[in-house]
Parts: structure tokens; sequence; C-alpha cells
């Protein structure tokens, strides 16, 4: 290759990159936002409730505080994840160099979890068959990065209203989680793609074919694991994440 040839494929490939940062930030964002209209419409409700004074009145003033205060802690995840985010920069340079720390996985896919409420509205249900884990050695940042990705390209998956399934299980030193969905599946062709930078099934303008080459580096360079999946068109698709409860310290060196 030319080294202008190399330069541009260099300046495209940084393109793609800041395009799919965006598209990592885009649902945090949204959800803080949607949370935002909420507590704004919540509040401007509340004088009039404690003016009135009634028991009936001081009741729904106190369940308004108290979704408010959910909000809240949803708002405080989705700023930890833009956070995240952009340190996750550092993950492409090779510039972190942090250890891996052991955490509650499933608290982890909760807490992600609850950053697509803005993306799926009541139009994708989530459901959850967590089994009993071990506290897994992990980069959490990173980890979560993935998961939101699979989450929002499960739920982009499917047309009208559908669900998606998250479970976890602990076994032989390892963990599995898999995210499946009823969607519209990937053809033969597409599945051969499927983890090829750049390549992606939305439509022009929605993704930018990052997200699965991103997902696989972080899942078996830095984790060690696997990212595997089964798709059929019309039916679904099922993303299966494996990683060992401990990383071997030797391997961050």
């Amino acid at each position: 290759m030319s080294p202008a040839a190399a330069e541009l494929h260099q300046m495209a490939s940084l393109g793609r990159l800041l395009a799919g940062i965006v598209h990592e930030i885009n649902t945090p964002i949204g959800s803080i936002c949607s949370n935002s209209q909420v507590v704004q419409r919540s509040l401007e409700m509340l004088p009039a409730l404690l003016e009135e004074g009634r028991p009936e009145s001081l009741e729904q003033a106190r369940r308004i505080i108290g979704v408010c205060q959910n909000l809240v802690g949803v708002d405080r995840i989705a700023c930890d994840r833009v956070v995240s985010i952009v340190r996750g920069l550092k993950t492409f340079s090779r510039v972190d160099k942090d250890e891996p720390h052991a955490i509650d996985l499933n608290q982890h896919l909760r807490d992600t979890i609850k950053l697509t409420a803005a993306e799926f509205r009541s139009r994708v249900t989530v459901e959850t068959d967590f089994g009993d884990l071990p506290e897994v050695e992990c980069y959490p940042q990173m980890l979560g990065q993935v998961f939101l990705n699979l989450l929002v390209n499960a739920g982009q998956a499917i047309e009208g209203e559908g669900a998606i399934v998250v479970r976890t299980r602990a076994a032989d030193g390892e963990v599995h989680i898999s995210i499946a969905d009823n969607g519209r599946g990937m053809t033969p062709e597409q599945q051969a793609r499927a983890f090829e930078a750049g390549f992606t099934t939305k439509p022009v303008g929605e993704g930018t074919g990052l997200g699965l080459s991103i997902a696989r580096d972080i899942v078996e360079e830095r984790h060690h694991g696997s990212i595997t999946f089964e798709s059929r068109p019309g039916v679904g698709t099922t993303f299966h994440i494996r990683i060992p409860v401990r990383q071997t310290r030797s391997s961050h060196a």
C-alpha cells in the first residue's frame, strides 16, 4: 500500500471510529434527555399538590418524588456510561493499563439494561434469567460497551413489538452470557460477515459496522473469552459471550 493510500485508510478508519463513538453515546444521552422531561413535568406538578395539603395530594407528591429519585439514579448510570465510553478510547490505542477487577456481573447487566429503556420505550421488553455467579474479574467499562451494543442491536433488529432475553450462567471456571432477540435474524451471507469491521445490516446512517468487531476484540483479546452467535432469518439471533471468572495477570503485563 502506498503512503497516500495508507493515510487515506487511516483517516477512513478514524472516521468510522468516531462515528461509532457517537453511536455508542447516543443511547445514554437519549436516556438522560427522556428522563429529564419526565422529571421536569413531575416537578411542575408538585407545588400545586403540596399547596392543596390533602392526604391524597401529599401521597401523590410522595410518589412523584420517588419516581424522580429513581430517574436520577438511572441518569447517574447513563453519565457513568458516557464517561466510560470516552475513557474507552484508550482501549483502541492500548493506553489503558488498569488491572481487571472483580464485579457483580448480573448487576452490571441490570445497569446496562436500564440504559436501553429510552431506546426501546414500551416496544421491546427485556427479560432476565440470571444464574448465581461468583464475582467476575473483568474490565467493567469495556464489557459494558459490549453488552450495550448487543442490546441496542437486538432491539433494532426487532420490527414492531418484541422481546430480548438475557441469561447468565456459571460453569467450569467461566461465565456464559446470552442475549437473544426475536427479531429479523441474519441471512447466511450476513452471518459470514457479522464480525467484519465496517459491515452492517442497518440502513445507511444507522450503523457504522464497528460494534461487533470491537465487541470481539474486547471479549477475545482483553478478556480471553469467546463471542459466538446463532441466527435464523425471521426467527431471531442469540449472541453467546463466555469469559473466564478469573483473568491471568501475566497476560496483562
